[in-house]
């Protein structure tokens, strides 16, 4: 599987699926512990900076197919015995195959199951409920910063009357932001998702529920006049850069735009951790920006000017000042200062 998702050869990999599933290896076996593990694979060695965006595009690419194609197989077919549960992403989640995943396993374990796909918007997922009428909603995330727009997609699943399972990595790896999202369930994985709706239905949530009731640190209105104000952020602390490292003023225009999407993307980081109240989601991906930076040969201490200049622009609010001190200084941080 790895070998030929790698080498771009979708008919290798769809060999090697059905073949597992001739010779006897059981459909959920082969989405969880083959297919799972080689597409977490490939976004380890994208991040290591082994393997290029090409590459990690087209991997994944296989990797669907190959669920497709194990889906039609004989031994994967089942006949509804369960109730109905709608399976999608976040609107703005791209990173469809886990929740593909989990479609898939919900399927062979009984369940009739309309799956939605990536980037769902929520409108149009409520409308979906309401013609549907599904047991359960489970809902799929892979970034942080789509937890706003999560919260937002709970809440108004529930307030239509259909209780809500969530998952993912946005979600926390013990599921911290699901509880504090007032999601219904949390489960770490495919396998724990389908095994905790097949213990006991999920009970029907009160439509009473509001967001705001879920994060009352919300009132000092942090969060809102960092992402409304992102684009303004971005512009200032690029520009102080310049002035501080005048050789910026000769990158090329990519090196520009990239620099610029990622000071976007701190800044996304910032406003999201706001939002969950919580500084260590702010800092872990600083973390992994780092590592990401390092395996590409870009000093991970370069990321402590452009904290600092943040920090200096958001001096006036608490919480944020608390995730950004002088110099980008940060004991959950751990990055070498510039001097050093």
């Amino acid at each position: 599987m790895w070998e030929g998702a790698l080498g771009f050869d979708e008919a290798a990999v769809i060999a090697a699926v059905l073949r597992a599933l001739d010779e006897g290896l059981d459909a959920e076996s082969v989405l969880l512990d083959v297919i799972a593990p080689v597409q977490g694979r490939v976004g380890e060695e994208w991040a290591a900076n082994r393997i290029t965006v090409a590459q990690e595009h087209a991997a994944t690419a296989i990797n669907e197919r190959a669920v497709a194609a194990l889906a039609r197989h004989p031994s994967a077919q089942r006949t509804p015995t369960r109730g109905r549960v709608t399976v999608a992403c976040v609107d703005g989640e791209w990173h469809a195959l886990p929740a593909r995943l989990l479609a898939e396993v919900l399927r062979l374990r009984g369940w009739h199951v309309d799956y939605l796909g990536a980037q769902v918007p929520m409108p149009h997922l409520v409308a979906h409920l309401h013609r549907t009428g599904p047991d359960a909603v489970a809902l799929s995330g892979s970034i942080a910063t789509r937890l706003p727009t999560a919260h937002a997609t709970i809440t108004a699943c529930q307030a239509a009357g259909t209780p809500v399972l969530v998952g993912g990595a946005a979600f926390g790896p013990d599921g911290r932001y699901a509880r504090l999202l007032g999601a219904d369930a949390w489960a770490p994985d495919a396998r724990s998702a389908a095994d905790y709706l097949a213990r006991a239905p999920l009970p029907r949530p009160q439509p009473a529920h509001q967001a705001i009731d879920d994060l009352p640190h919300l009132s000092d209105q942090e969060y809102t006049l960092v992402a409304r104000t992102r684009p303004q952020l971005v512009r200032v602390v690029f520009t102080g850069l310049e002035d501080a490292y005048p050789a910026m003023r000769g990158y090329s225009e990519i090196q520009r735009e990239r620099t610029a999407e990622d000071l976007a993307h701190i800044v996304e980081f910032l406003a999201t951790a706001l939002y969950a109240d919580d500084e260590e989601l702010f800092a872990g991906f600083i973390r992994w920006t780092a590592d990401v930076l390092t395996s590409r040969g870009v000093p991970a201490h370069s990321l402590l000017p452009a904290l600092a200049l943040l920090g200096r622009e958001l001096k006036d609010f608490p919480r944020a000042a608390e995730g950004l001190p002088p110099r980008g200084r940060h004991p959950a941080i751990r990055l070498r200062p510039l001097d050093q």
